[in-house]
């Protein structure tokens, strides 16, 4: 029993990282890329890797518990208080032209005078990953979450650095051009716009499902 746990885990592990090693590097992108679209890839793509995800909490769950630091009811308040932040990066940082990062749409649309979120973070999705693992390393004290959220918070910091350094070979100069320009834009109005609110509304309406729903996908109550 305690064998097939860790495997579960362990298989769990290497879908995930091979999903992120093979399905988005030369010779596979390409060819799903004409079979689906840009679109179509990234949303599949997107559900695959959401799918992974829950095996790899389910299987977290379900590994042999040994314990690295025991639960405190004050950690519970890091990933109640992060998650927040985290649902409004993703809002305000996915389906926006971005060509720093991954998640961008209509990347030739964008403005560096008004870059949005990317003024503050080129990677916003890898920086909410790095958040919610980070938070929910905590009060997740056993072996096998800290492997599982320490592995994120590791993958995330390591993706921003390897994206830069493909970004800046795709881009040569312009990379550092439209880095700089970005940099010296002016701060966003204070008056914000029809879709920055609706943004900001998902992104509550996201937490709050979370909070919810949390007790179900995760199998713990965040408020108990």
């Amino acid at each position: 029993m305690l064998e097939n746990g860790w495997m579960n885990f362990t298989a769990a592990f290497a879908v995930f990282f091979a999903s992120h090693m093979v399905l988005v590097r030369p010779p596979v992108r390409p060819v799903l890329v004409r079979l689906l679209g840009q679109r179509g890839f990234s949303i599949a793509y997107s559900a695959l890797s959401v799918l992974i995800l829950w095996w790899m909490i389910d299987a977290a769950q379900t590994a042999p518990y040994v314990e690295l630091w025991s639960w405190e009811p004050w950690q519970n308040w890091v990933p109640i208080l992060a998650m927040l932040p985290v649902c409004l990066i993703v809002a305000f940082g996915v389906a926006v032209p971005n060509p720093f990062s991954f998640g961008g749409l209509h990347n030739d649309r964008f403005d560096p005078d008004h870059p949005g979120l990317v003024r503050w973070m080129r990677h916003p999705v890898l920086v909410a990953l790095f958040l919610w693992s980070t938070a929910h390393l905590i009060p997740n004290g056993n072996l096998a979450h800290v492997i599982l959220f320490g592995a994120f918070s590791l993958f995330s910091l390591l993706g921003m650095k390897i994206i830069d350094k493909r970004r800046q070979r795709e881009m040569g100069d312009d990379w550092h051009k439209l880095q700089q320009a970005t940099r010296n834009a002016g701060l966003p109005s204070a008056l914000p716009t029809m879709n920055a609110l609706v943004r900001l509304v998902l992104a509550v309406i996201v937490y709050m499902a979370l909070a919810h729903s949390h007790v179900y996908f995760a199998g713990v109550n965040p408020f108990a």
